[in-house]
């Protein structure tokens, strides 16, 4: 029996940053396969605003070169190495904004692979060789197992790929954070981030508050599981819910004039979280803060990043047993620029995901 062909690898890519949306497909040499990593064949990418603030450089410089984005990665294995475990050639995968650790720290061990000081995220960075990242807008990726996660056969591939980062951003804190029956949890901005945090708190039992500039997704959130919906234009929304909420999980990446976390935090009921997994560009802090707006209720600001593998394995389950679905809207990758820049305006309901055509796989 004659071996599958090798995987080509090409992508769509920024090749002049002052065109960041207008990508350009060209090849590209992936990193040096490890005898514990697994290659993919990319069928969907999700489109996430970390791809805008990479390619528009609102957080710094991006390095030089051809840039491939994405990192909400869905495709079947085409390779293992030689240690992998419980993975093999056909099976169909994962893989979010990491793809490799050290392995050895204190993070790596305690099952906090996403906190490794060494993690190597899946574009923008360079690997351990040398070889650059490059994102899921493209045919294949080679990732450590341990940023590998296996898709349950009830979830579908362009269902799943947003959960790679928009999921599991949210669903990390919420399972750290002790979300459940019983809970209170807010979410504000109801975006391709905050549309799974309302989606996930209803799954995991909680009584979901969502925070929205206007109404004109008030229904929207409700239809997602929000047994309320709260108008952040309307003055001075906090008051009603004060001394309300175990936890906040706020979604956006920029804060408005006026914004104020002391208001914001006094929703929050004795020891209640406020998470902020939105990541604002690098010239905007979050909002001043006194101590004083903490003793009140003995609130916590806290943030996180991605999610471990076992994160993404319990997201997965809980999506494929309470029937999870994100609002979606599935274009093919050449159309990757539409999706970009109907994202920066706003107009995404609620993600866009990419169907990969440059070598599509069966």
């Amino acid at each position: 029996m004659s071996s599958p062909a090798p995987l080509e690898f090409k992508g769509y890519a920024m090749t002049d940053p002052s065109a960041w949306s207008d990508l350009k497909i060209v090849s590209f040499q992936p990193k040096t396969f490890g005898p514990e990593d697994v290659e993919l064949a990319i069928t969907h990418c999700g489109v996430c605003g970390s791809d805008l603030h990479i390619l528009n450089q609102s957080w710094g410089e991006s390095r030089s070169g051809p840039l491939i984005v994405g990192h909400e990665i869905v495709g079947k294995v085409t390779r293992v190495g030689e240690k992998v475990k419980g993975l093999r050639p056909g099976d169909r995968v994962g893989v979010g904004g990491g793809v490799t650790s050290c392995g050895e720290c204190r993070a790596c061990n305690e099952g906090y692979e996403n906190y490794c000081p060494q993690l190597v995220i899946a574009m923008n960075a360079v690997h351990s060789d040398g070889v650059p990242t490059q994102g899921g807008f493209s045919t294949g990726i080679r990732a450590h197992e341990r940023f590998v996660f296996p898709i349950p056969d009830e979830i579908e591939s362009r269902h799943a790929a947003s959960m790679m980062c928009g999921g599991i951003t949210v669903f990390h804190p919420l399972r750290a954070n002790g979300c459940g029956p019983g809970k209170k949890v807010g979410v504000i901005g109801v975006g391709g981030v905050g549309h799974y945090a309302v989606l996930f708190a209803k799954a995991m039992g909680a009584e979901v508050y969502a925070f929205t500039r206007g109404t004109a997704k008030a229904d929207d959130a409700r239809r997602m599981g929000a047994g309320h919906v709260i108008d952040t234009t309307t003055e001075e929304f906090w008051q009603p819910y004060s001394f309300t909420l175990d936890i906040i999980i706020s979604t956006v990446d920029h804060f408005g004039p006026g914004t104020s976390l002391p208001q914001i935090l006094s929703m929050l009921y004795i020891h209640g979280k406020y998470i902020t997994v939105g990541l604002p560009p690098a010239d905007e802090p979050l909002p001043a803060l006194h101590p004083f707006a903490l003793a009140k209720n003995a609130s916590s600001v806290g943030s996180s990043f991605l999610g471990t593998k076992e994160d993404a394995r319990a997201m997965l389950a809980l999506a494929a047993a309470k029937g999870v679905v994100p609002w979606i809207e599935e274009l093919p990758m050449s159309q990757a620029r539409v999706a970009l820049e109907g994202l920066k305006a706003g107009n995404a309901r609620y993600r866009y995901v990419l169907r990969q055509d440059i070598s599509p796989v069966a």
